[in-house]
């Protein structure tokens, strides 16, 4: 019985180590007062926002957060990466190889915090062809939860008010 149990354990951890889940988020809602602030920071409803995507997250393991390198993007994830104590790698949405991406974060659970034109087009990446479309700029509630496991791939759109 035991030997069937250790079979059992190292199969279902072997199964495991080829899954891989990507959880996509846009940043938070920014401060909105000068249009031509290219990296503005979070309001106080964007600062209330990444404190519940830290709620959200808490109860499910991650291994990474990427975040782009804007202060909206950093501090969305920050409180998160501070809870699970994990560092927020930074990346640039126009140089991402999705291939090599995945790759490198096979058997991963991943967060990647993004903007209202290049979550949804990662997303598609990720998956492979074109499901979700552009988000409207004051949406900030999508995840897109894109799974692969075993050559078997599953992905969906949740809003989390």
């Amino acid at each position: 019985m035991k030997i069937l149990f250790l079979v059992l354990f190292i199969l279902s951890n072997n199964l495991n180590d080829n899954c891989s889940t990507f959880y996509l988020i846009r940043h938070a809602e920014k401060i909105r007062v000068d249009s031509s602030d290219r990296d503005p920071d979070l309001n106080e409803k964007g600062k209330e926002r990444a404190l519940r995507w830290s709620e959200y997250f808490s109860n499910i393991k991650l291994s990474k957060i990427y975040s782009t390198n804007y202060k909206r993007t950093i501090n969305t994830v920050q409180p998160l990466a501070s809870e699970k104590k994990l560092e927020i790698k930074l990346y640039v949405p126009s140089e991402i190889e999705y291939e090599e991406f995945m790759s490198n974060n096979k058997g991963e659970s991943v967060l990647i915090a993004g903007h209202s034109n290049t979550t949804p087009f990662f997303a598609n990446a990720l998956i492979g062809e074109d499901v979700y479309s552009q988000i409207d700029d004051f949406n900030n509630s999508n995840l897109y939860i894109v799974n692969i496991c075993n050559n078997e791939l599953n992905h969906r759109l949740i809003k989390v008010e």
